[in-house]
């Protein structure tokens, strides 16, 4: 008998056996491909309390699966705001980065807060670059007329095609005011109808890094090509929004939360898994002794010192909607308002050192009132507190925090938020016909802390 007579016969016992299959198949050499795994963070803002953390899970992640991968950071790795960070020059957040790149491919999209440590935003291009990552952005150095960064790339992963484009915000006045005259950023709407035509393909993986907002990114989603993934930055949200085979994500901010995206092919739907970054989890060897070590030398006492206490640990939807609390109690309003992105890390359960307090309220400012009739309180309420399941098209971005989201009944209401929400009312309030006035001699921060001690 001949080994192909012998061949033969065994495939007709293997298809007796397999009767209930109509016709036996062999893949094409496509088939047979692990899909990509897009590993997708966003907005950390030197978040020191979980960086280790997310490392380790993405070692993790990486090292159990032998998918090909590609990390995607879609903007705002530093943050001015954490004196630590500014202190040591991002030290660990390079570290972070050079870390990132021996995992496999990384992907950095500028976002308003790469300029954060060095104004010189060409600083951050090359010094990344030389750790062996890859810079995206669509902003133009203003002196030289040229791009910072290539706004696409075209790598091949696992077999696969993968062309990566990266945008950024026009909202010029949240990059840091020592960089803005040097930075041209054009519109991001316009940019992507005017480009990214050219620079997404039909035979390839396509993945659009927005760090724009979600105001601008419902507008480029309809220009894009069925099946692209779409990761969405700067407005400090976490949701997946499904449009056919278009996947559009947004991963949290301060490292509370990480994506992955499982892509089959070209145009074929991503499959977008969450998972949650638990402060007190191990950290990654590579950055848990070096973040120890930094905070233990850059923090000042006062830094150090116990401010407040809390009895349970508090995310950052929490932390927000108890401010609104205490600032409409200290100022004896209806409700009070604050804007969702003045907050970064949640607040830790026990003694809250001034430090972790400045990392849960960014910024200072100034208590301001209003008064407003029943129905303008409820259009402004419907806008607010947006951090539940809320449709794409009602999403506005950032959005105010609004406590108690449902006041009694009565014919006028006096309103309390911080300046920053009432300078920038459009954006927040949905208007622009709210007068407003200073509550004198009190502050945000010291009006939060008495309240929380």
């Amino acid at each position: 008998m001949t080994i192909f007579s012998r061949t033969r016969r065994n495939l007709l016992k293997l298809m007796a056996g397999t009767a209930m299959l109509p016709l036996l198949r062999f893949p094409a050499v496509a088939d047979q491909q692990a899909p990509l795994r897009a590993i997708v963070i966003s907005d950390l803002h030197s978040a020191y309390e979980r960086m280790g953390q997310l490392l380790a899970a993405i070692e993790t992640r990486i090292s159990a699966d032998k998918s090909p991968h590609i990390i995607l950071l879609n903007g705002d790795l530093f943050e001015s705001g954490n004196t630590v960070a500014m202190r040591s020059q991002g030290e660990i957040e390079w570290s972070f980065l050079a870390a990132l790149a021996k995992l496999g491919p990384t992907v950095v999209n500028i976002g308003n807060h790469e300029p954060d440590i060095d104004s010189d935003l060409a600083h951050f291009v090359s010094r990344a670059e030389g750790l062996g990552i890859t810079v995206l952005s669509n902003i133009i150095d203003k002196r030289s007329g040229a791009p910072y960064a290539p706004s696409s790339k075209t790598f091949e992963i696992g077999g696969q095609k993968v062309i990566v484009a990266g945008l950024a915000t026009n909202a010029i006045n949240t990059y840091p005011k020592a960089t803005r005259e040097a930075l041209t950023i054009p519109q991001p709407v316009e940019w992507a109808k005017a480009n990214l035509s050219e620079i997404v393909k039909p035979d390839a993986i396509n993945i659009v890094m927005s760090h724009a907002g979600v105001v601008a990114d419902r507008d480029i989603l309809p220009l894009l090509p069925d099946g692209t993934l779409v990761v969405g930055g700067h407005d400090h949200l976490n949701f997946v929004h499904e449009a056919g085979a278009t996947r559009y994500v947004h991963t949290g901010s301060w490292g509370t939360s990480m994506a992955v995206a499982s892509i089959p092919g070209p145009g074929q739907a991503a499959t977008i898994e969450t998972a949650a970054i638990d402060r007190s989890a191990k950290p990654s060897p590579a950055l848990g002794t070096l973040i120890e070590k930094t905070l233990a030398q850059h923090l000042t006492p006062e830094e150090r010192e116990t401010v407040a206490k809390t009895a349970k640990a508090l995310t950052v939807d929490e932390a927000g909607r108890r401010v609104a609390e205490l600032i409409a109690a200290k100022a004896g309003a209806d409700v009070g308002f604050i804007g969702h992105t003045s907050f970064g890390a949640g607040l830790p359960k026990g003694d809250i050192r001034r430090y972790d307090f400045n990392a849960c309220l960014r910024f200072e400012g100034k208590l301001m009132v209003t008064e407003v009739d029943g129905e303008v309180l409820k259009q402004v309420l419907s806008r607010c507190n947006q951090d539940g399941d809320i449709p794409l098209a009602k999403r506005t971005g950032d959005y105010l925090y609004a406590m108690p989201d449902n006041p009694a009944a009565k014919d006028r209401y006096k309103l309390v938020c911080n300046d920053w929400s009432a300078t920038n009312q459009k954006s927040y309030f949905g208007r622009d016909d709210l007068t407003f006035s200073e509550v004198p001699d009190v502050k945000l921060k010291q009006t939060v802390l008495t309240g929380l001690s």
